[in-house]
């Protein structure tokens, strides 16, 4: 069974959203996302500064078995990449919510309120 802490927001594409006190987002893929892609070989992070829409492609993930798009969840601006991560995608694999991916300015903070709770997540992908 995959982790979902509760004070992070999810998307329906496997994304977290961890809301910061200075009103950025950081985010990263869930820890159930990291366990269906397998082991990660490379990570395509955007720059700083890059303007981002709402749930379009913002990074590559690699692992040994496919590639994946890992999605905006809200529109806004990239202030922050984990550049770590470029030399060693497998952390990721090792603790998916400590491994975050970029922060993001949002452009309008209640986009957040769109996305999913922990219990919403769980819903999605722990079948009934």
């Amino acid at each position: 069974m995959s982790q979902i802490p509760a004070s992070l927001r999810y998307t329906d594409s496997h994304e977290w959203v961890r809301h910061e006190s200075d009103g950025s987002l950081t985010i990263g893929i869930t820890d159930h996302a990291q366990e269906a892609l397998g082991d990660l070989v490379y990570i395509e992070l955007p720059a700083v500064g890059t303007t981002v829409a709402a749930r379009k492609d913002i990074i590559v993930v690699e692992s040994v078995k496919a590639a994946s798009d890992v999605y905006a969840p809200v529109a806004g601006t990239v202030i922050a990449v984990n550049e770590a991560l470029a030399a060693a995608p497998e952390a990721l694999n090792q603790d998916a919510y400590a491994a975050w991916l970029i922060r993001l300015q949002p452009d309008d903070p209640a986009d957040l309120d769109g996305l999913l709770d922990a219990e919403g997540y769980r819903a999605l992908v722990e079948p009934t």
